[in-house]
């Protein structure tokens, strides 16, 4: 975090909140993504985006709950345009469902803002038999960013305009297991600690990032891609652990970044004229930042990118 509010290169700061970050962009005629949408800082992410005109899919598991939050926002803009779809990262038939519904709808794809994730769950396989970390955080977000792809590419062409995709990692990546990084030992419940296996999965989305970005620039497309780390912030993100999100939330606020805040980065790295052409980043406090080595090492990229496919394959 930039100390006391100390702004770094962009300048922007720890403080700065994601309507600081967007002030004066005009998002019409975008539209966006956001992952997660109806709570916490996908919810922010949404709100700031259609106010700045873009046009918002809200991606969420609960549809009732997206509606309420989309109708809430509306009353607050009425000229918004906001849509909520169901999507549920931990199901493959999920993923596959929304995209096929995305890309037939007819609908540009400007931005993708994958955003949802869980934190420190107990072990759990999801139906694909995938711990269910790993399964949330990574696979799902990976499966739904091919599926879309050509989508986005169609647009970036139609459009003129760059592409960009958003991937929100976590600083906890500098704390998934140490010995070699194999993500093929995931289900082994035995080795199984919840905070590690939540590192690992914001690990693999720093590593998707920077395989994906690599990949586009060999193919010469306009689309970027980085990842981030929004900051350390009260959300229910830990609501698998009651007694710590409790003591979070009554002394977070004095410590910690509220949502606004935690929301920035994101919204910056989305929308800011300043990272256009920037891609296979890692952005901190609306600001570029170093990674851990292992996000940063190519080869175990490319395997994690092989591994990833292996799970998605349909067969």
């Amino acid at each position: 975090m930039w100390m006391f509010g100390c702004r770094g290169p962009s300048g922007f700061s720890a403080t700065s909140t994601a309507e600081q970050v967007t002030e004066g962009i005009d998002g019409n005629g975008l539209t966006a993504i956001v992952t997660g949408a109806s709570n916490g800082l996908g919810l922010e992410t949404t709100r700031v985006l259609a106010l700045r005109g873009v046009h918002v899919v809200m991606a969420v598991r609960n549809v009732d709950s997206g509606m309420s939050v989309k109708n809430k926002m509306l009353e607050e803009m009425p000229s918004a345009k906001i849509d909520v779809m169901k999507l549920d990262l931990s199901s493959m038939a999920s993923v596959r469902k929304f995209a096929a519904d995305y890309n037939s709808s007819g609908l540009r794809l400007n931005i993708l803002i994958n955003n949802a994730g869980i934190m420190a769950a107990p072990f759990t396989l999801s139906e694909d038999n995938i711990e269910l970390q790993f399964a949330t955080n990574h696979v799902g977000h990976f499966l739904l960013t091919n599926l879309l792809l050509e989508t986005m590419k169609k647009t970036v062409h139609e459009c003129k305009r760059e592409g960009r995709i958003v991937i929100v990692s976590s600083k906890a990546h500098r704390f998934a297991y140490k010995e070699g990084i194999c993500f093929d030992k995931i289900n082994d419940e035995s080795r199984y600690n919840s905070y590690l296996a939540y590192g690992q999965s914001k690990l693999a989305n720093i590593l998707h990032a920077k395989e994906l970005s690599r990949r586009l620039k060999e193919e010469e497309v306009e689309i970027t891609v980085n990842s981030l780390h929004p900051g350390t912030i009260v959300t229910n993100i830990l609501r698998y652990h009651g007694y710590f999100n409790a003591v979070a939330g009554a002394v977070g606020k004095f410590f910690l970044k509220n949502v606004q805040q935690g929301a920035a980065t994101q919204c910056y790295v989305a929308l800011h004229p300043q990272v256009k052409g920037v891609s296979g980043e890692y952005f901190m406090d609306s600001n570029k930042a170093k990674p851990s080595s292992l996000a940063t090492d190519s080869e175990l990229a490319r395997k994690l990118w092989e591994f990833s496919l292996s799970l998605t394959d349909p067969k």
